[in-house]
């Protein structure tokens, strides 16, 4: 019996046609595998999912329902009064996003990265850096999508997640998502800043987030709401190239 040629050896594993095409660099259906995985864990710990929605519940009782009596109208998209509730109850949905795909994609990875070697072995697979980058990113979104769109926040997390060091280091998260929470235009309306500051709040992807939801929400759909569309998805597809050609150096090299 011939031993098999180096062709045939990854017909084990792959079938036929995926030998014929390239890989994409930012990832392909390698990633759909790795968000069966955590599918699959996350069973044991559906939990540790359905605590994210008590958050902003919570926020939403205390602040948009308390205060929300002695605060009384509030003007929103487009210019109409609504209800303290209705405006603060988009922002917190999507806040809620944001730390839903951010703790994913940045404490759970830097774990798999640099204790549990999980890249490694997935790495010892026919998967690429491009399908890690793309399944986490994806996990992250399904997460926080629980809750809201979470795209740009579960690509910029893991791209972030792929410079740190140290568990010292996720005090920067916290010193960059906690800001954009207070003053993202979550609990008052933009108006309130001078011009200077609603420029930087407006560059922020939390306050694109707010605002996309809350249009949604309160039914001001415009051709405004794609801007702020495009916003988050630039910003994911930049931190999934990030993250993509990180892992591929840090893991490969």
């Amino acid at each position: 019996m011939t031993a098999p040629s180096l062709r045939e050896l990854p017909l084990r594993v792959l079938p036929r046609p995926l030998l014929r095409t390239r890989r994409p660099a930012l990832g392909g259906r390698g990633s759909a595998h790795l968000i069966e995985r955590h599918a699959r864990v996350y069973r044991h710990a559906w939990l540790v999912l359905v605590s994210g929605i008590f958050e902003p519940l919570f926020y939403l009782l205390s602040i948009g329902v308390g205060i929300g009596h002695l605060v009384g109208g509030v003007t929103g998209p487009g210019g109409q009064v609504v209800g303290y509730p209705s405006f603060v109850a988009p922002a917190l949905l999507a806040t809620a996003a944001m730390n839903g795909a951010i703790y994913d994609s940045t404490f759970n990875v830097f774990f798999r990265l640099k204790y549990a070697k999980f890249y490694d072995a997935a790495l010892a697979t026919p998967m690429r850096p491009g399908d890690i980058a793309l399944g986490e990113i994806g996990w992250a979104l399904i997460r926080g999508g629980l809750y809201a769109v979470a795209f740009g926040s579960a690509a910029a997390g893991m791209a972030a997640t792929t410079f740190m060091r140290s568990w010292q280091d996720f005090e920067f998260i916290t010193l960059a998502t906690l800001p954009m929470f207070l003053l993202s235009a979550t609990f008052y309306p933009l108006s309130v800043y001078p011009r200077p500051v609603q420029i930087v709040v407006e560059c922020t992807p939390l306050y694109q987030g707010v605002a996309l939801m809350r249009g949604l929400t309160l039914g001001v759909v415009g051709p405004g709401l794609l801007w702020h569309a495009a916003y988050l998805a630039l910003m994911g597809l930049a931190g999934l190239w990030v993250a993509s050609g990180r892992i591929g150096r840090l893991l490969l090299q």
